[in-house]
């Protein structure tokens, strides 16, 4: 934890990492606060009907211990990967939390994943058990026999024919578990990022990646946590901004964390929940903010009481930050980092006066810098490569069963982020682009690899590339270029069909919403799409 200090440098030089080597997430999160008082609240979970349902870490405690012995039960050994296909609901925190008590790995999956999405990282990680809903299960059901690993799947609303109930086994299972024994190097986590090209990589991380991730988040919510604090976030859990910006940390810190994910995000209803349920702190993505911009005059209308901002995934702009003054009376720090190595740069209003146009400076316990394609560090204000040291605590191990795109993020001593920026002699960091083709739409960075694999899969496609399109409000949109078999026709009724395509396979988010259909697509002399020549128009 941070220790509070207005300098920036006295912060940024005093501060030390200390965590005992025989760490687990888990009991951190959990066990820890249920030894000191088993009825401090953890959760306040607005339910779809509206009731509000409060849990405390006495809940947590005996729902995780309960599926570690039901997961034990039924043949869990340490290092298994544990998918996590919800939204956010309690038993997101009830799973992650039993999965690092066992010594697992826990692969968190987007809801609104569509079945190719699932099948490829369920295959791709071995997963031999899952916690989901019917609606989860049912997706699963359809590719059940191409997933040999796979042994369990436990629903939290029941059962179905391939599914059991969750409940039903924790009602049947012991409340009390003995931690197993992990490292901060022990794995415990797979969190999937898009790539430029083929299907998305699986971030390996250690037990380590909360504690990384910790100064980060107080530093971006002005010195985390205060009293009366309740923390909160649209972000899905499944994403690493959602799980360990917000979710986790939290609990480490024993502050409640709001449990809602709205169907569709409507601005007015999230000013009335802010307002409802006294929220403190807050994870805005950048387009949830320009969502909210759009409401005239909220704060005459709700009566909410915000300390802290945080929003990360792209620039704000001066607008949103003047909108963020007058709306909550307070200035939104920016942050940076991505799945590899999160929460890596901030800003702080509490403590230091961010430049226009400036992220932050780095977190303490981050070393942040611009270096050349070699790995050398660069003049202030120079353009570079925005890396990060090796020895960061937020760092991942390695790419799930891929040791070449391992060796390819490095450079020296150098984690690449991929993105290009400077720094000024101050240490603030601004951030330029990416230095790739992925695509950044409503704060999710998207792989066009994993959409083009998709769409070929389509008779009527014989080629395809995928772009991100500039766009006011989600920044970027996904706009595909589509080169037809012979024999199809470039209509209005195929776009619609190639579009709903990738929505159903992939997610709602990653599908085209322009497909432009054109006779060829721009080559390199090795065969390999020239996306920078296609029309961003």
């Amino acid at each position: 934890m941070l220790n509070y200090n207005k300098n920036y440098q006295q912060l940024y030089d005093s501060f030390s990492m200390e965590a005992d080597d025989d760490y687990n997430m888990g009991f951190d999160v959990c066990d820890k606060w249920h030894h000191q008082d088993p009825e401090k609240l953890a959760i306040i979970h607005k339910q779809d009907d509206g009731e509000i349902k409060h849990y405390y870490f006495r809940d947590l405690y005996e729902n995780s211990n309960a599926i570690c012995n039901t997961l034990v039960a039924d043949g869990f050994e340490q290092g298994d990967r544990v998918a996590i296909l919800l939204p956010q609901a309690p038993e997101v925190a009830f799973a992650h939390i039993a999965t690092y008590k066992l010594a697992g790995i826990a692969v968190p999956l987007f809801a609104l994943f569509g079945e190719e999405a699932i099948k490829f990282r369920l295959q791709n990680s071995g997963t031999r058990f899952v916690v989901t809903n019917k609606e989860g299960a049912k997706k699963i059901a359809g590719f059940l026999s191409e997933l040999p690993d796979l042994e369990k799947i436990y629903c939290i609303d029941g059962c179905t024919d391939n599914s059991e109930d969750l409940y039903q086994r924790i009602a049947e299972s012991e409340k009390t578990f003995s931690v197993r024994p992990t490292t901060l190097e022990t794995p415990a986590l797979i969190i999937y990022t898009s790539g430029t090209t083929g299907q998305p990589k699986g971030a390996l991380h250690g037990q380590r990646v909360l504690l990384g991730h910790l100064a980060g988040v107080e530093i971006s919510h002005n010195f985390l946590p205060q009293a009366n604090d309740i923390f909160w976030t649209p972000a899905d859990w499944a994403w690493i901004g959602g799980l360990y910006d917000v979710l986790m940390p939290a609990l480490h810190h024993g502050v409640p964390v709001v449990c809602h994910r709205f169907k569709k995000f409507d601005p007015e209803l999230v000013y009335q929940l802010i307002a409802d349920l006294k929220i403190k702190n807050i994870f805005f993505p950048p387009t949830a903010i320009k969502m909210l911009a759009t409401v005239k005059n909220p704060e005459q209308r709700w009566d909410f009481n915000v300390r802290s901002i945080a929003s990360g995934g792209e620039s704000l702009g001066s607008a949103l930050h003047q909108w963020g003054q007058q709306t909550f009376n307070l200035q939104i720090n920016e942050f940076y980092g991505q799945t590899e190595c999160n929460m890596v740069v901030s800003s702080c209003s509490e403590i230091m006066q961010t430049p226009a146009g400036f992220m932050g400076r780095a977190v303490p316990g981050h070393k942040v810098e611009i270096v050349d394609d070699q790995g050398n560090i660069v003049a202030p204000h120079e353009v570079g490569n925005i890396a990060i040291y090796k020895d960061s605590p937020s760092q991942f191990l390695h790419y799930w069963q891929n040791e070449q795109a391992t060796t390819q993020k490095y450079v020296g001593d150098w984690l690449l982020t991929g993105d290009c920026g400077a720094k000024d002699e101050e240490g603030f960091i601004k951030f330029f682009a990416r230095d790739d083709d992925v695509i950044t739409s409503s704060g999710y960075r998207i792989g066009p690899g994993e959409i083009e694999d998709c769409l070929i899969k389509l008779p009527s496609i014989k080629m395809a590339a995928v772009i991100g399109k500039p766009d006011k409000t989600r920044t970027e949109i996904v706009k595909a270029f589509i080169v037809l078999n012979d024999g199809f026709n470039p209509t209005a009724e195929l776009k619609q069909e190639i579009m709903d395509y990738v929505k159903t396979k992939l997610s709602a988010h990653e599908y085209p919403r322009e497909v432009e259909f054109i006779d060829d697509l721009p080559m390199t002399t090795t065969g390999k799409v020239i996306r920078k020549q296609l029309s961003r128009d």
